[in-house]
């Protein structure tokens, strides 16, 4: 049974929380341009967990509200603030590619909130604005220079389309999508501000984790790199690598894929 419901942020943006499931809870982030529609795929139902999500600002269902605050660490907050209202207590958290990025700073800044993580599809290291991100950056600037037809067009056209309809068509079907997300205006935003952000922490913060970690990762992929998730659980000390099937491959086996590791690790807890 899904239950969804409204949490209003210290500034008043108002968030929407979708959850699935019973038992002591995940809260389990989407990436960017994404939604709950994503973490319901992605996480076990009947695992015995309950995971919630609470859509980040400019997603989903909710509000964008300030798009010059729209940032990780921003993000990391609401979910911050949210979890010592909603739990005050210690949760799993997790997420995949945008949301790995949020977890990992939640890890690090806010420890006395955070008992085990999960890093699913990292888009980020450590550092700001990686290569990787460019072309969902490219995406925003686009679309705020030209009307969507005209950016989609553009895009398809050019070097980074080109290069990501050879080498990776999934991230590429991802992006064409994102030039018909509306409201358009908080579409370009999200994407030039997040692309060009990172999760604020450093490598010697994250080799100081001593969490239960799971890392989930997998080949063909040039927006999420496999070496992102093998660097990733290569600093954080108890940290254990799982490598799934391709997205691109496979959606079927990525999608049980993402059940297993995720079941198996919060059966151990």
């Amino acid at each position: 049974m899904t239950d969804v419901r409204t949490f209003t942020t210290r500034d008043g943006t108002k968030l929407n929380i979708d959850t699935t499931g019973d038992g002591s809870a995940v809260v389990f982030q989407h990436g960017l341009c994404g939604d709950c529609g994503q973490t319901r795929e992605a996480f076990p139902f009947g695992s015995g967990f309950r995971r919630v999500t609470v859509e980040a600002r400019g997603h989903g269902s909710s509000q964008a509200g300030d798009l010059s605050r729209l940032s990780i660490a921003t993000f990391a907050d609401d979910i911050a603030d949210f979890i010592e209202q909603e739990f005050g207590a210690p949760v799993v958290i997790g997420g995949i590619s945008m949301g790995a990025a949020i977890s990992l700073r939640l890890a690090v800044k806010r420890a006395d909130l955070v008992k085990a993580l999960i890093i699913a599809r990292p888009a980020w290291i450590t550092a700001g604005a990686p290569e990787n991100m460019g072309p969902n950056a490219e995406v925003g600037r686009l679309l705020n220079r030209l009307d969507p037809e005209a950016a989609k067009a553009a895009f398809a056209a050019g070097e980074t389309g080109q290069r990501l309809a050879g080498e990776a068509p999934d991230n590429l079907a991802s992006l064409m999508g994102f030039f018909a997300r509306r409201p358009i205006d908080v579409t370009a935003a999200l994407l030039t501000a997040i692309s060009n952000d990172g999760p604020g922490v450093t490598e010697r913060q994250v080799r100081a984790l001593r969490i239960p970690t799971l890392v989930i990762g997998h080949q063909k992929d040039l927006i999420h790199p496999f070496s992102h998730a093998h660097a990733i659980a290569g600093l954080i000390p108890a940290a254990h690598l799982v490598e799934i099937t391709p997205k691109a491959e496979d959606r079927a086996r990525y999608v049980s894929g993402f059940h297993e590791a995720i079941g198996n690790f919060l059966k151990e807890l």
